[in-house]
């Protein structure tokens, strides 16, 4: 069993306190009075980089031409305000291309049917104006190239001068289409032939 002397008992607290600051006063002598070796490091004068200004000649604008206008194209209304209307009757009588039948050269190629009575309408040829030439105040004539068979009834048509892109010429083939005909007779008996005919088209 150990046993305490009194008087270290009674100066314990005294002799820690001693202890202690000579411990602080021995790392303090350390630090101060230790040689130190550090490393030193010299940093290089950075470079200066200079940038120089150039000054850049402002690009020239060339002016492009302005693209060539659209073609106008009428455009169908919805208006029935629409001014007056007046289609010129097809009179076949009059016309003298009867006895002159064949195309021309730049035309379509057809078979030429002689005949001695060329023929006629039973109803005159009103064909309906369109109401896109209408707008635009479109006038013309359609001239139709017809093959009439010998019952009097049209099989086919072909446009010989027509005015595209108005209705016009999708009308007056309608028309003819609708229309039947005395068939033409060749020594009194009815053929079949081809024939052109003339529809106008006038606006009041």
């Amino acid at each position: 069993m150990v046993k305490y002397s009194p008087v270290l008992k009674f100066n314990y607290p005294v002799i820690v306190r001693i202890a202690g600051f000579s411990g602080i006063l021995i790392i303090t002598f350390g630090f101060l009075f230790t040689p130190r070796n550090f490393d030193v490091f010299i940093l290089d004068e950075a470079n200066q980089i200079i940038i120089e200004q150039i000054d850049i000649p402002q690009t020239q604008q060339l002016d492009l031409p302005p693209p060539p206008a659209r073609p106008s194209v009428p455009i169908e209304s919805e208006d029935e305000d629409l001014e007056d209307v007046t289609i010129e009757e097809t009179d076949l009588e009059s016309f003298e291309a009867w006895d002159a039948p064949p195309p021309p050269p730049e035309g379509p190629r057809v078979k030429f049917i002689p005949y001695d009575d060329p023929p006629r309408p039973l109803t005159p040829i009103r064909p309906k104006y369109p109401e896109i030439a209408q707008e635009a105040g479109i006038e013309g004539t359609v001239i139709v190239q017809v093959f009439v068979d010998k019952k009097g009834r049209v099989k086919e048509t072909i446009i010989l001068k027509g005015i595209p892109n108005t209705g016009l010429d999708e009308a007056a083939i309608k028309a003819i289409r609708k229309t039947r005909f005395f068939p033409a007779k060749q020594r009194e008996r009815a053929v079949g032939v081809w024939i052109s005919i003339p529809v106008n088209f006038r606006l009041k």
